[in-house]
């Protein structure tokens, strides 16, 4: 894939992003860290031990539960829309570069649901892979492959 010059990059999981810029040409690209968003988002379990709720029918006997709250993915979802708003927040500043997000397949999802205007319209490709903890040559290299099958 060629990659122009100012491209963001957006390389992301439900709990890091790496926001990189292309600052070499079409041919040698040269990524450059201008952004890392990462929080601490411990397992479920660590993070509450409250027993699913129960209902009781107003009439008869009946009873029923609701299942217990994944608080990790509510974090990790929750994540991802701010990882949204700050590449829409990037674009504004950056009008004219095409945008490239490289994501985990179930980060990609919500990121998806919460693209901006300028997102979608200067999207170029997206990735469903997570490379969050890549080296940016390792993430160039594929970038330079991507789409050349």
């Amino acid at each position: 894939m060629r990659i122009s010059k100012g491209t963001v990059i957006l390389v992301a999981n439900g709990a890091k992003a790496v926001f990189y810029r292309n600052d070499g040409g079409v041919d040698d690209i040269a990524l450059t860290v201008f952004h890392l968003a990462e929080i601490e988002n411990p397992a479920t379990h660590e993070q509450g031990t409250d027993t699913p709720g129960r209902t009781q029918a107003s009439a008869g006997t009946g009873r029923s539960s609701y299942s217990e709250t994944d608080l990790h993915q509510a974090q990790e979802d929750a994540f991802a829309k701010t990882t949204a708003e700050m590449l829409e927040s990037e674009l504004g500043r950056s009008p004219d570069a095409g945008v490239i997000v490289v994501a985990a397949p179930r980060a990609l999802g919500v990121l998806r649901n919460h693209y901006g205007r300028l997102t979608r319209e200067q999207l170029v490709t997206e990735i469903d892979k997570d490379l969050t903890n890549s080296p940016k040559d390792h993430v160039g290299e594929l970038l330079a492959a991507h789409g050349e099958d």
